[in-house]
């Protein structure tokens, strides 16, 4: 359990998957599904840890960097011999009793980990329980600056499909956006929630409109979103455009350079 410290980033490299090169747990652009795939430098193979009492044991939660959607197993899909690859979710973290999120870290020979889920016991490779999924647990250290937003473009900001409305033809996707503002140490109200339909699925453009809501100027830099992934679920700094889907998002507000916003941290993935 020490490789999962609270609060690092860490990567998860497949020891069973390696092949000639080097595969990562990767929360796919979706928002809901997991895979493994090669690109080591992304955001979206970087998992952030949350450790948890639960039942008298430490449970360690991993949530993603890119969108803050945790870990978990779909019970409906999993095996009962163990879970594969594609049985793992991204999930939201709704109550502290919810326990498809919770899993244990063993330590393998060499140093290597295997992933036990709290309910459904070893990860194992398609459902083979001669083949635990071995994992190699890579530290990610912070960045000393939060990176810059992706610039909207029509390839990453959701100009797939054209969705009609009173006021006339609108491309994007379409989620529903439930919005706060907190205060300087991160405080902020659990009722009260602004709402309102954003389209697409560029960040940059997601910041300018909740600006909007909030009476504040489109192109206001003293803003810094972060993402909440279900009531239980820890912020995480919203830097990348948002995921493929259409399920409403939680979005808290922080005042740039306030201390709640400076104690946000950001995996450096390049390193």
């Amino acid at each position: 359990m020490e490789q999962f410290p609270d609060g690092a980033h860490v990567r998860l490299r497949s020891r069973v998957h390696g092949g000639g090169g080097c595969l990562y747990l990767h929360a796919d652009e979706d928002g809901v599904g997991v895979s493994l795939r090669g690109h080591r430098g992304s955001l979206s193979v970087a998992w952030r840890v949350h450790r948890v009492l639960h039942g008298g044991a430490t449970r360690v939660l991993l949530y993603g960097a890119a969108y803050g959607r945790y870990l978990a197993v779909r019970p409906e899909t999993a095996p009962p011999q163990g879970i594969r690859a594609c049985h793992a979710v991204q999930c939201v973290y709704d109550a502290p009793e919810q326990d498809d999120v919770l899993w244990e870290a063993v330590e393998a020979r060499g140093g290597d980990v295997l992933m036990r889920h709290h309910r459904y016991g070893l990860w194992y490779d398609n459902g083979d329980p001669s083949k635990a999924m071995r994992w190699v647990i890579e530290a990610i250290p912070p960045r000393p600056e939060p990176p810059a937003l992706p610039a909207p473009s029509p390839s990453v900001g959701g100009f797939s499909g054209l969705l009609r409305r009173s006021t006339g033809p609108v491309w994007g996707r379409l989620r529903r956006i439930r919005y706060v503002r907190a205060d300087d140490h991160g405080n902020f109200a659990q009722i009260g929630w602004g709402t309102y339909d954003f389209y697409g699925q560029s960040v940059y453009r997601l910041r300018g409109e909740v600006a909007i809501q909030l009476a504040e100027p489109f192109a206001s830099i003293g803003m810094t979103l972060c993402v909440r992934a279900g009531l239980c679920g820890r912020l995480t700094p919203l830097v990348t455009d948002l995921p493929r889907s259409e399920e409403p998002m939680d979005v808290v507000v922080l005042t740039t350079g306030s201390p709640a916003a400076e104690a946000l941290v950001y995996p450096d993935v390049d390193a």
